[in-house]
């Protein structure tokens, strides 16, 4: 396995539409194994997505076990996700590997099911909540080639120099 370089932005290609996986083969295994190892690699790393790795396919990785513990569904490979159900919004703070210098303030929803398909095609429904839904939104944003930056509650006042990246 091997980390992939993450594209910074202003790179174009973050806001490429992704295409939806219709292969699930050996090289798809493979590739989602860099991929988990770049998210795990990168600083706060808590999710990743297919098009940050110049990849533009519907592949999203998400783990928040960093920052909640167990109490979450561990390593979620999803690909071709679909948000199906959502409820409440809240403010939140949120960062990206692709925007490493900045975090800001975005809504999202508070309560999420997502559907998606597993490395090896098997449909998957997910219900996440609080952090974990915010985390699998914000991943799922760069499919459609929105980073959180695009999401902001307010450029003036909801924008913030990160003062430091901790892993």
């Amino acid at each position: 396995m091997a980390v992939l370089s993450i594209l910074t932005y202003p790179d174009p290609r973050l806001q490429r539409k992704a295409e939806p996986v219709s292969v699930f083969d050996d090289d798809l295994h493979h590739f989602v194994g860099d991929l988990t190892e770049t998210m795990y690699a990168g600083p706060g790393g808590v999710g990743i997505a297919a098009p940050q790795v110049d990849r533009p396919q519907r592949i999203v990785l998400v783990d928040v076990r960093p920052k909640l513990g167990e109490n979450c569904h561990g390593l979620m490979v999803l690909i071709n996700p679909e948000l199906v159900a959502w409820e409440g919004m809240a403010v939140g703070r949120e960062g990206c590997m692709s925007v490493p210098d900045f975090t800001g303030n975005v809504i999202r929803a508070e309560r999420i099911q997502v559907q998606a398909q597993d490395a090896s095609g098997r449909e998957r429904s997910y219900e996440c909540a609080g952090f974990e839904a915010r985390a699998v939104q914000h991943e799922m944003d760069h499919l459609d080639g929105f980073l959180f930056l695009d999401r902001l509650v307010s450029r003036k006042i909801d924008l913030f120099r990160r003062k430091n990246y901790k892993k």
